[in-house]
């Protein structure tokens, strides 16, 4: 057999794995190539020294996978990947009381009170042409769209910052429950398109829910590896790709990276001005993340957030824009904006029986090098008293940490580059095509390039698939 390969994948996190699997199953030959000793990048999963239970080292809930164009055709499911929602997908934690996202759209609108009407106003039209929907928005932010009328509304309110669609409202509960969606961008709330974030969020979950997968996140890492392998592909961990000297023969490169990563790996083949882009690409705010192992679940006083598999921890919606325009800043707010997720009640293979897992992490501002754990522990206690008393035991990974166990993450930012102002749209570059990096044969296809973050694996596919239609062809 040649030495030459089809192509050649540098990174297995989600993208990378997605790319190398869609090329797979078309019949390439290819290699990935992983620097770290395990596959999976932010689809990781670890019993953290803890045998008995399991965390996953990255992302847990995929709103967007269940959904994702790219896993429907590779067939997750039939390699071993079981989706589980659980029963409530978001609660968003007030002082007093709360409010919820249920699957059932009528459910979450009827739980908004004053607001219910607006709220199906909003969210209704995408969530019932979600399908559609995401053809046109997990892409290339400029394209011809297949639902020009579905894009159109969608767009109406996704180009607002969040602050205007919350003066829309009228309830506390509607406001802030929007409003947490939307901060998952990492961006001031009143920047334009922060809206988009919330309404596809939303509409995401009344389409196909927040779901995570059994077992762990890793499972879909194993799924897409076993994809590759079984069409031939080959997959190298613990090497790292210094330049594209360091590779095999090859058609087509595809870069599951950062922009700053992909200019060095390509140096002088890169054109000078794109070259120039990538190395100031910008990142985003950083993430502290505290895993914990539990005795039981977390005593929050609005009982929904119980049987949540995502609690937004920050109170009211003036608090939240507060502390996103702080750490934007640089700053570290006293009570940050903390995420915390539990999958094991719906999945109680995370934990030993009677035990809980669940992690957290709080928007801290890029490279943070301070401890978040006590502030992230206080804003738990503060909406569920008595929190501390269930924990056994933690692990608490900071920006630099997680920047240590998975290149992407800049600074500890999770979203792979920051969101706001003209960024937003040039990931990394504003084009129809922008997998193509502009050196010959040679894609990017990490969370920096659209739709962005997620494990839905869309910027790998799609970089494949331009492979397909042009080096591949």
């Amino acid at each position: 057999m040649t030495d030459r390969y089809d192509a050649i994948v540098v990174g297995s996190g989600p993208n990378g794995l997605t790319a190398a699997a869609t090329l797979s199953v078309h019949g390439k030959r290819v290699m990935v190539i992983e620097a770290h000793d395990e596959i999976g990048g932010a689809i990781r999963s670890s019993d953290l020294g803890e045998p008995g239970w399991m965390h996953d080292t990255g992302a847990t809930i995929h709103a967007l996978a269940a959904i994702s164009p790219a896993y429907r055709t590779l067939d997750l499911a039939g390699a071993g990947v079981e989706f589980i929602n659980p029963e409530i997908l978001l609660s968003h934690v007030l002082d007093h009381g709360g409010a919820s996202l249920y699957r059932n759209l009528d459910a979450t609108a009827e739980g908004l009170g004053r607001d219910a009407k607006q709220y199906r106003r909003l969210i209704a039209h995408s969530a019932s042409h979600f399908e559609d929907l995401a053809d046109d928005v997990l892409g290339p932010i400029l394209h011809m769209p297949s639902h020009p009328v579905t894009l159109a509304r969608f767009a109406l309110v996704a180009l607002l910052p969040m602050t205007v669609v919350g003066r829309m409202f009228r309830t506390e509960e509607a406001r802030a429950l929007l409003a947490g969606s939307a901060a998952h961008s990492f961006t001031p709330l009143h920047h334009p398109l922060t809206s988009s974030f919330a309404v596809m969020l939303h509409a995401a979950g009344h389409s196909a829910g927040w779901p995570f997968a059994a077992g762990g996140s890793s499972r879909i890492a194993d799924a897409l590896a076993t994809i590759v392998v079984s069409h031939g592909g080959e997959i190298v961990t613990g090497t790292t790709v210094e330049s594209r000297s360091d590779l095999p023969d090859h058609a087509a490169l595809l870069l599951d990276t950062g922009p700053a990563a992909a200019a060095k790996i390509l140096g002088d083949e890169l054109p000078k001005r794109r070259a120039r882009r990538f190395r100031r690409f910008r990142h985003g705010p950083g993430a502290f993340k505290v895993d914990f192992n539990l005795s039981g679940p977390i005593p929050w006083r609005y009982e929904p957030a119980t049987r949540s598999g995502t609690v937004h921890v920050i109170g009211g919606y003036r608090e939240l824009i507060a502390a996103e325009r702080a750490t934007s800043r640089g700053e570290m707010p006293d009570a940050p904006f903390v995420l915390v997720c539990q999958a094991s009640p719906s999945d109680p293979s995370r934990a030993p029986e009677g035990h809980q897992t669940c992690w957290s992490y709080a928007h801290v501002p890029a490279g943070f090098d301070g401890d978040a754990q006590p502030k992230i522990v206080a804003q738990i206690e503060r909406f569920a008293p008595g929190f501390s008393d269930v924990v056994l035991s933690s692990t608490a990974t900071g920006p630099h940490a997680l920047e240590a166990g998975n290149a992407n993450l800049v600074g500890g930012d999770v979203g792979g580059g920051s969101y706001s102002g003209m960024q937003i749209l040039r990931r990394p570059t504003l084009s129809s095509r922008p997998y193509r990096t502009g050196a010959p044969g040679t894609y990017i296809c990490s969370a920096s390039t659209p739709p962005g973050a997620g494990a839905h694996g869309m910027s790998g596919h799609l970089a494949a698939l331009d492979a397909l239609g042009r080096e591949l062809r």
